[in-house]
């Protein structure tokens, strides 16, 4: 057991020393926590649009009003004529136009209904739906507050939205939760094998199957340095993400460690797996990469959602972990749910764990022996 200590001991010293294993092991979760939580979003500030209106009312004066107070917006243009619409667009310049019908106050005074009509530059298909959507909603409130109803490009329906759990639409709601599994695969699984493999390159695993310690003992002492930094990864993260971009926990932060400690042990387990199978640091690195890393941001949910996904990657889908940690984090965090409601999802996580960690021993002490 004292042997056992000391391996421990001399891996956290082996850690604490390597100033290129702290940057990746530190450095890069806050970068890339800072990256998703302030530079990738959905949300849009600042839009340039443009405004035709054929009618020149007091009613139309107040919409375009509401439109331009808008922080989403940016009213950069008047037009008087349709044929401005395109040579505007063309210009790259005006993201929307939005055009009211002649005599628009008046019709919406007596009839209760006018028309609007919502032109967007759909080169950035995703931008022009969120500038639409946020257009519809200015419009939306404001024929709310004045019990009267506008068709909205043509539509005779109103639809009511409520948005649930994100009302905001905050993209940082949905990318901090996701970028834990991210770190969690990157500090777990591959600083684990390359540090396994490092052994094996710089010849000292001759020197540990010679010692006293036991294959599981050479694992454990391997992998619970990384286990350890990992929790204190997800602590940091949720500081940083309760207090400076206040996103939401609703649920337990015992529950939560729990599921994190289990996701954990997935990816030391699969950070094992690529060490015994490779033989130099550079070789582990390119599969962890190309086998856990780039999976985990592409095909999780992360940043895409699964069921957009062709039919065959869904499916490969359902083999990645973090696509089961990705739906209970963010259920956790932003619904407050249980494991009444994740059972399933950490069953899997259990029997894939199990089973990764089966393989990973079987295989390491045969690759030792």
């Amino acid at each position: 057991m004292s042997s056992f200590r000391g391996f421990i001991i001399k891996e956290f010293k082996q850690i604490y020393r390597d100033t290129r294993t702290l940057i990746v092991l530190f450095g890069m979760p806050v970068i890339m926590l800072v990256l998703f939580g302030f530079a990738i979003r959905n949300e849009v500030d600042d839009v340039k649009i443009a405004v035709l209106d054929f009618s020149k009312d007091e009613v139309t004066r107040e919409i375009t009003h509401k439109l331009s107070a808008s922080p989403s917006f940016e009213l950069s243009a008047y037009l008087n004529t349709y044929d401005e619409v395109r040579d505007i667009f063309k210009a790259g310049e005006i993201k929307e136009v939005v055009v009211f019908e002649d005599d628009f106050g008046r019709k919406l005074v007596r009839d209760g209904v006018a028309d609007v009509q919502i032109i967007t530059d759909a080169t950035d298909p995703n931008l022009a739906n969120i500038v639409q959507s946020y257009t519809s909603n200015i419009l939306r409130d404001y024929t709310n507050s004045k019990n009267s109803r506008l068709q909205i490009e043509a539509s005779g329906i109103t639809p009511e939205i409520r948005m649930m759990y994100n009302p905001e639409l905050k993209s940082v709601n949905l990318f901090v939760p996701g970028i834990i599994a991210v770190i969690l695969m990157l500090v777990s699984a591959l600083m684990t094998s390359i540090s396994i493999t490092r052994e094996k390159e710089m010849g000292n695993m001759e020197i540990l199957l010679v010692s006293p310690l036991k294959p599981i003992h050479i694992i454990l002492g391997k992998v619970l340095p990384y286990l350890a930094l990992s929790i204190a990864n997800v602590v940091v993260i949720l500081i940083l993400a309760r207090f400076i971009f206040q996103v939401p926990f609703e649920g337990s932060y015992l529950f939560f460690f729990l599921e994190a400690g289990l996701f954990i042990m997935t990816a030391l387990s699969l950070g094992v797996l690529i060490s015994s199978s490779a033989n130099n640091q550079q070789t582990a690195m390119m599969i962890s990469l190309a086998g856990l890393l780039l999976p985990t941001v592409l095909l999780s949910g992360f940043i895409f959602p699964v069921e957009s996904m062709p039919v065959p990657l869904q499916m490969i889908s359902h083999a990645i972990p973090a696509k089961w940690f990705l739906i209970i984090v963010r259920d956790i965090m932003l619904k407050g749910s249980g494991i009444l409601l994740l059972w399933k999802e950490t069953f899997i996580l259990l029997v894939t764990t199990a089973v990764l960690i089966a393989i990973s021993l079987k295989k390491f002490k045969v690759r030792l022996q």
